[in-house]
């Protein structure tokens, strides 16, 4: 089952690739520029959103699984 929805997911995000261009790109995203010598990218508030709607996610599915015992 989670396999299928991965599957699922990976093929909407393959065909409709501007659909999360917004992800990474948030206003507490760094960007800094080093000169002509780089760049260093740290993505804070996309790691907090992923990281809190896979939590509540998870927490979703082990309740419901629970609940199905």
């Amino acid at each position: 089952l989670l396999g299928g929805l991965l599957f699922f997911i990976g093929l909407i995000l393959y065909l409709f690739p501007q659909g999360l261009s917004w992800l990474g790109h948030l206003p507490g995203d760094l960007r800094f520029e080093i000169g002509d010598r780089g760049r260093i990218y740290i993505p804070l508030s996309t790691s907090l959103l992923l990281s809190l709607t896979l939590s509540l996610l998870l927490t979703l599915i082990i309740q419901l699984s629970r609940l199905f015992r």
